[in-house]
């Protein structure tokens, strides 16, 4: 069981010393599509809450010594001893465990993008595990899980998708302050992976251009009993039996159906130029809501954009491709 935690953006804009060092370090990393922990990629260094118990113990220290109280070395060094012993089982609480991500799915740019990291465990019961993206060293909330013996565990971590374009994953952090809390062990894993980040759609979102008829192709036409003709056209899954040209089919046996001028497709092209907009970054925003809307309605819809045409179609795959042509446009 995990929690998610919301973090800042894939990209950040503050720059200076610090972030500029922790961008060359992150750089240094390999990008793997799993990452295994162990002791030459786990770092470990005390906590607030342990910096503080040092200091209590020096001074229980200078005050047996200075008073000449054995109990007073027996509790010292008893504490020190359990001090050691924690460090050692904060290490190796992070120490065997194997992180792979599953493939993210896409999202627009300022929602955010969700991502399920996998802990496999060869050992006991690991606790207090916290994983987050690499960010400003403890400013940020992380998302709490625990590995089964043996098994495997899941979490789930959030971050904002700052900007459009194919984004690579960010770097992600894995820590462990259990069991007093008293030191951080931590691995930073960079994820050998990319997502879709498509453009904001606008809200509220304007309203569709016009669509275009298309009228029926067949090889010949015929009359039927109204005043209406009708066209002929390959016979297609989902076309009714009273649709079927029944004398056609008997004389060639090939099947058709029929398709009235009511019945018409209807293509609806949504072109760059049809939003006058300034800024290049709206206009793709309008763009992107009106193939959501045009997909909603179950619209055939083609896209146009300077340099780029997708044909008309409708579907999953057709949405999907008119969102990373926006997304991964540039003037």
């Amino acid at each position: 069981m995990s929690t998610a935690s919301t973090l800042p953006a894939i990209e950040s804009a503050r720059g200076g010393p610090r972030a500029r060092l922790r961008h060359w370090w992150l750089s240094r990393l390999p990008a793997t599509d799993q990452w295994t922990l162990g002791q030459r990629n786990i770092y470990i260094v005390p906590t607030r809450a342990g910096l503080a118990f040092c200091a209590t113990l020096v001074v229980l220290l200078v005050a047996t010594i200075n008073y000449q109280l054995n109990l007073g070395y027996a509790l010292t060094f008893l504490l020190a001893g359990s001090a050691l012993a924690s460090m050692h089982m904060t290490h190796g609480t992070l120490r065997g465990l194997t992180l792979h991500m599953r493939p993210p799915a896409a999202t627009f740019a300022g929602q955010p993008l969700v991502m399920e990291i996998v802990l496999t465990n060869p050992g006991r019961t690991r606790h207090g595990l916290g994983l987050g993206t690499e960010a400003d060293w403890g400013s940020q909330p992380l998302a709490w899980a625990e590995a089964p013996a043996q098994g495997q565990g899941s979490v789930t971590v959030s971050c904002i998708a700052a900007k459009r374009g194919r984004v690579t994953v960010p770097p992600l952090r894995i820590e462990s302050r259990f069991p007093f809390g008293l030191f951080r062990a931590w691995s930073i894993w960079r994820p050998n992976g990319q997502v879709w980040v498509y453009p904001a759609p606008e809200t509220p979102s304007a309203e569709l251009p016009p669509v275009e008829p298309v009228p029926a192709v067949g090889p010949r036409t015929m009359a039927t009993s109204g005043a209406e003709f009708e066209g002929v056209r390959p016979w297609q899954r989902g076309d009714s039996l009273r649709q079927v040209v029944w004398k056609k089919v008997a004389r060639s046996g090939e099947m058709v159906s029929r398709e009235s001028r009511q019945g018409a497709r209807q293509q609806l092209w949504l072109d760059w130029r049809q939003t006058p907009l300034g800024d290049p970054e709206t206009r793709l925003s309008r763009l992107a809501a009106w193939v959501l809307a045009a997909e909603q309605r179950g619209l055939d819809y083609g896209l146009r954009l300077p340099g780029h045409e997708l044909p008309c179609d409708h579907g999953p795959t057709q949405r999907d491709a008119a969102l990373r042509m926006l997304a991964e446009w540039s003037a």
